[in-house]
């Protein structure tokens, strides 16, 4: 049975003092996002976003997940097509992580068509939905944050400049 709330997971990779973001182009609706699903069962968002990187893109448990504090609402039609969970629950939670990858090689499942490695600019410029760009928003601060204090500038706008 599906769980009343759908996760997104956002990989990336650190390159040196690069970081790229995997974007998905799915393959019914041909539109780019993030890896996203809904939990199974007695699931955690945690466990959910750990199945759906392995299921959607090849990525195993041994890739560091980051809880992201980005959480929004989804209206159920949307996710679901209906009131799967019956008709008091409008809206479910989308919790957001992202997950950093060793390599730049994804293997895709059928619901995506291909997808690319860009940086965060081009990653704002094609996501389509505004939780995956307020997600990618907050994956970004905090990689530049956590490198900042480490001494690693990984400010990719600045390098693309130079």
């Amino acid at each position: 049975m599906r769980a009343p709330y759908q996760v997104l997971v956002i990989p990336y990779r650190i390159i040196g003092s690069y970081v790229k973001y995997a974007i998905l182009k799915r393959a019914d609706q041909n539109y780019w996002q993030g890896i996203a699903g809904g939990g199974e069962g007695e699931e955690t968002p945690v466990e959910a976003a750990r199945r759906e990187a392995l299921e959607e893109a090849g990525l195993s448990a041994s890739c560091n997940l980051i809880q992201l504090d980005s959480v929004t609402s989804l209206p159920v039609k949307h996710v679901v097509g209906h009131y799967l969970w019956g008709e008091d629950i409008y809206v479910i939670p989308e919790y957001s992580f992202g997950l950093e990858v060793l390599n730049d090689e994804l293997t895709l499942s059928s619901e995506h068509s291909t997808y690319k490695w860009v940086d965060y600019e081009e990653a704002l410029t094609l996501l389509k939905w505004d939780s995956n760009k307020t997600a990618l928003w907050e994956l970004y601060e905090r990689i530049n944050n956590q490198n900042t204090e480490k001494g690693i500038n990984t400010n990719i706008e600045t390098k693309i400049k130079e």
